[in-house]
């Protein structure tokens, strides 16, 4: 069955996380992506490691399949020059240099645009393209510090804390993915394609949601909570006596139907606690009542209990925890992929789940410029290859 973007073509020019992240949910989907990278590999994600199977590194891995890879070199003329040829034919191209580099190579949106009006240009910088900062490099730790993510991660003991994946990047990502396929909805109406410029510092401050609308209501700093919610309380990690486990209240029907189930009533009863407002006032003290409470059961007695209730709840859950858990078996959040060098490579899967155009797992992680020898003429000549990497006529 055809994928949702059978038929486009993308040139992935970028490297590490959040661009291949956007091409790798454009291929899932179908696009016939080319990753393009300097002789010998030039994403830095192929070397970070451990671990590695048989040389290949877990973190390119998690990113890097359904592409096919050719390598050639930015730097000289011949180089530039199949890039250009590639873009002809191309719907997308996407990078993440520094800004001005692509205008150096004379690979800009406005060069290649000339050869192609309909292609499409996703561009992904640190902080964009304008602005004070556009010349800088952008990291995932870095933008995590000064977008604010940071300040509100940890607690007044920690002091701020990054979150533990480059979530940065992986927003950014995500961004990227929704703005190309835009813009290929819009080219079906205009006939022309168009410049996207994201920046991980704009993709960062984007997804503050709740906390960002809070400060510019009210102009109150937000302070780190650690597991806290700034505006729900009881929402929080509690420690049962087999491990600690999430509580998320969402309202006041939920906070007296968890009371019902304590064995200290007065929790229910207590004229502080009986808004949302009054318990956000009042949450240190509500939640060492309740960590008094929760440590009294098991997480899987919780579990039952609140359940019945309606209430949300989770175990906080390991990573062997969760990779042995039965929903994640049930909505197959594991691929394994045979890849020739490496062997059967498990992979997290996509949690796209479309029934009419479903994902499909075509093509292994590649080596640096595996397919340097098969198909380059056809991809310049805009001919598609099938799933085993043959031309199609």
């Amino acid at each position: 069955m055809a994928g949702a973007l059978d038929g486009v073509r993308v040139l992935d020019l970028s490297r590490v996380l959040a661009g291949p992240y956007a091409t790798m949910i454009l291929g899932d989907l179908g696009a016939d992506v080319i990753k393009i990278e300097a002789p010998g590999g030039s994403d830095d994600t192929r070397f970070w490691g451990p671990p590695f199977q048989n040389g290949m590194s877990a973190y390119y891995t998690a990113v890097n399949r359904n592409k096919r890879s050719i390598t050639l070199d930015f730097k000289t003329e011949q180089g530039r020059e199949t890039v250009r040829r590639l873009a002809e034919t191309a719907d997308v191209v996407i990078h993440n240099f520094k800004t001005g580099t692509m205008d150096k190579w004379g690979l800009d949106y406005e060069s290649l645009s000339r050869l192609n009006p309909r292609l499409i240009y996703c561009s992904i910088t640190g902080f964009g393209e304008t602005g004070p900062l556009a010349s800088l490099a952008g990291y995932d730790y870095i933008i995590q510090a000064m977008s604010g993510w940071m300040s509100i991660n940890g607690t007044a003991d920690t002091g701020p804390l990054k979150v533990g994946v480059a979530v940065t990047d992986v927003f950014t990502g995500l961004y990227a993915a929704i703005a190309i396929e835009a813009a290929l909805l819009a080219r079906e109406k205009t006939g022309h394609g168009q410049k996207i410029d994201l920046s991980l510092f704009d993709c960062a401050v984007g997804t503050l949601v709740n906390v960002a609308a809070n400060y510019l209501m009210s102009g109150d700093i937000p302070r780190p909570l650690g597991n806290e919610h700034p505006n729900i309380v009881p929402y929080s990690t509690y420690e049962a006596s087999d491990g600690p486990i999430v509580i998320a209240v969402g309202n006041d029907r939920q906070f007296q139907a968890l009371c019902s189930l304590l064995s200290d009533r007065s929790i229910g009863t207590d004229p502080r606690f009986q808004t949302n407002p009054g318990r956000v006032a009042h949450r240190d003290e509500l939640n060492r009542r309740l960590n008094e409470e929760i440590k009294r059961r098991t997480r899987a007695e919780w579990q039952r209990l609140l359940a019945e209730k309606g209430i949300p709840c989770g175990p906080v859950q390991t990573m062997d925890e969760l990779f042995r858990h039965p929903q994640t078996a049930a909505r197959q959040m594991t691929v394994t992929m045979h890849h020739p060098t490496v062997g059967p490579l498990k992979l997290v899967a996509s949690p796209l789940k479309l029934s009419g155009t479903p994902v499909s797992y075509r093509l292994p992680p590649p080596l640096a410029g595996e397919h340097n020898g098969e198909a380059e003429a056809g991809w310049r000549n805009g001919q598609a290859a099938d799933n085993n990497g043959n031309e199609s006529p």
